[in-house]
């Protein structure tokens, strides 16, 4: 399959300046230790086995919620085990352990924090810049994350300078024509605050609205010390 690689269309480079990547190739995700780029996606897709599989464990549990310290050397079984040890969670935990696998082998870790959760609320539902050094963020069904072009962004309007406005009301943005949004199954690194050299640049993402009755499966990957 041909790379199509992509990126946002900011204006000129200059301080502070970042942009966005993405490819239908895994090694996009390299791209994130560029020192401009501050969110890296993978436009994949998963199989239709794939997608009924994760709408069972999601119809059957809909309150799962798994957290998870894992070695970057034992982690389909604990995985699986937390799933229900399944043929629909087979399919699921081998996914996530190759996921994993990508994430350790990148920044080169020995241990890793998971966290998969059906949502049917919002979780996160003003923008903000997470304070990790990088996380991996996956829906593998319903709406997924949603973000904003670093360069778009009034970061004096994040957090109480948004003054309690809602984020549409507060000048964090212009229009909501800005918003971007993941797709299920595209997987996602997005730079935080954290990162030595990103210092004010994290990517700054939310959780999406969610109709009712809607529900989304999540995966995040972080650094564990």
């Amino acid at each position: 399959m041909m790379t199509q690689t992509t990126a946002s269309a900011p204006p000129a480079p200059g301080i502070g300046f970042r942009r966005s990547v993405m490819s239908n190739e895994p090694s996009i995700l390299a791209e994130i230790y560029q020192d401009q780029v501050n969110i890296a996606i993978w436009q994949r897709d998963f199989s239709e086995t794939l997608k009924r599989a994760v709408k069972y464990i999601v119809d059957q549990t809909p309150d799962l919620q798994i957290s998870l310290s894992l070695s970057s050397k034992d982690v389909y079984t604990p995985v699986n085990q937390a799933l229900g040890e399944s043929r629909n969670s087979e399919l699921l935990s081998q996914d996530i352990t190759g996921l994993i696998d990508m994430f350790c082998c990148l920044f080169d870790l020995q241990r890793i924090g998971l966290k998969l959760a059906v949502l049917d609320h919002v979780r996160c539902p003003k923008f903000h810049a997470d304070q990790v050094p990088c996380r991996l963020l996956t829906t593998y069904q319903g709406e997924a994350t949603e973000w904003l072009p670093h360069h778009i962004v009034d970061r004096t309007k994040l957090g109480p300078g948004s003054r309690g406005k809602p984020d549409e009301e507060s000048g964090l943005y212009q229009s909501t024509d800005q918003v971007k949004q993941l797709k299920a199954g595209e997987v996602a690194l997005l730079k935080g605050e954290l990162w030595v050299g990103n210092e004010s640049a994290g990517l700054v993402h939310r959780s999406p609205q969610l109709h009712s009755g809607q529900k989304r499966l999540l995966l995040t990957i972080d650094f564990m010390e």
